[in-house]
């Protein structure tokens, strides 16, 4: 089974950056969706409407494309014998939180679809900016392979 795996690693490869980069969209976009939500609380058809485009959102790219992230991950790391590599463990760590970070986005936003609002809109604009630093982080850890 895994002679079938290395012959295919550029391609399960290939297929885990597509993901990761459908991931990070959702992830990118989806706190500024929140702070549009809680915005709109006020309004209740506004509300309604952001409530809709959020489960969109999970449903169409951010659930299916986390799993396919952590599948094809695995696999790699498998197949590529990584595991005892340094850098990985250090990007795993990272994408424990960008997933802890996915879970929280998405129970926010069912606290939401409540009209419970509970954090200051600054801090919901500033939770925006937590995925851009984490693939800063990644990339240069996968790249460069500092240890």
């Amino acid at each position: 089974m895994l002679g079938v795996l290395e012959l295919s690693y550029l391609w399960l490869k290939a297929a885990h950056i597509v993901f990761v980069i459908f991931w990070m969209a959702g992830l990118f976009i989806f706190p500024r969706y929140l702070v549009h939500h809680q915005e709109a609380l006020e309004r209740p058809a506004e509300a309604a409407a952001w409530v809709e485009r959020e489960a969109k959102l999970r449903k169409m790219i951010l659930t299916p494309s986390l799993i396919a992230v952590w599948g094809f991950g695995i696999t790699l790391a498998t197949v590529g014998d990584m595991w005892s590599q340094g850098w990985l463990h250090a990007k795993l760590l990272i994408v424990i939180g960008l997933s802890a970070f996915h879970g929280w986005a998405v129970a926010y936003s069912k606290r939401l679809a409540k009209g419970e609002a509970r954090l200051p809109a600054r801090r919901l604009r500033m939770f925006n900016e937590l995925p851009a630093l984490a693939v800063v982080i990644i990339v240069y850890l996968v790249v460069v392979k500092p240890f």
